[in-house]
């Protein structure tokens, strides 16, 4: 049974295995201002006697604040620790809510937390173990300041598969690449294939130093995302920088393509 309770009264301790997605708050909000928040939040009884944990529905309750609501619609679960984080799990399996990286979070919990093994988590999860692996895998190798830069929105979950390949020594140098850059998973994939490809550190280097020459012949993509850190004319100084930046590549590339030839007499 559903009942009216304040926000205040929620405890949050688990929002930080959860990413704010703008784009998906954006379209969230727009369904809420169209038809009110359908479904109630889930809350946790049996994690702290004496508070009411969220569990699911970090986004309609970040709505709910945003436009000045005061209470929300929750449902009740006796939900200790460890189940309220297979709810998670659960509760966002059938619209794919969780990204790779807040699934490998909630696992590396139960594993490291709340000791059970892999074989353990793949059963209560209802994954298998490869699965669990990968996750938790994702969690403990990739950087830790990479992670909460993934947080603040300065880099993307889906580059995260990418850069976990990588030894954690080159994992942040790829990332600045990355970013500085504005390239796009497919194009992350690239470097990092090109840098374990590299057969020894001078080479590695020249992919870390100069990533742009190893993207196929791809110009990078000028992204339309905004940066979180800045304000409205700094993201648009921002998009003119990066458009300078990609006209500077492509002639880079023409002045190394004719190089080798030289400028005919006539062209000089």
């Amino acid at each position: 049974m559903r009942e009216e309770i304040a926000v205040t009264e929620l405890d949050l301790r688990y929002e930080s295995l959860r990413l704010v997605s703008p784009p998906e708050l954006l379209r969230l909000r727009s369904s809420i201002d169209r038809m009110g928040v359908m479904n109630p939040v889930l809350v946790a009884t049996a994690v702290d006697q004496e508070r009411l944990v969220l569990v699911d529905g970090f986004k309609r309750l970040r709505i709910v604040r945003d436009l000045g609501g005061q209470t929300v619609w929750a449902t009740r679960s006796p939900l200790d620790a460890t189940t309220a984080k297979v709810a998670m799990v659960a509760a966002n399996a059938p619209h794919q809510g969780l990204c790779d990286l807040e699934e490998a979070w909630i696992v590396r919990s139960l594993c490291r937390e709340h000791k059970l093994t892999q074989v353990e988590v793949g059963r209560v999860l209802r994954r298998d173990k490869s699965w669990v692996c990968r996750r938790l895998m994702l969690a403990e190798k990739l950087d830790g300041d990479l992670q909460e830069e993934i947080r603040l929105g300065l880099l993307s979950s889906t580059v995260a598969r990418e850069l976990v390949r990588l030894p954690r020594g080159n994992q942040t140098r790829m990332a600045g690449a990355i970013r500085a850059h504005e390239l796009t998973s497919r194009q992350a994939h690239q470097l990092v294939t090109a840098l374990l490809g590299a057969e020894d550190p001078h080479a590695r280097d020249e992919v870390l130093k100069d990533p742009l020459r190893f993207l196929a012949g791809e110009p990078p993509v000028v992204s339309k995302a905004v940066d979180p850190r800045l304000a409205v004319g700094g993201n648009d100084i921002r998009r003119g920088l990066l458009f300078l930046c990609g006209a500077a590549h492509r002639l880079r590339r023409s002045v190394q393509r004719h190089a080798v030839a030289g400028l005919a007499v006539e062209e000089a």
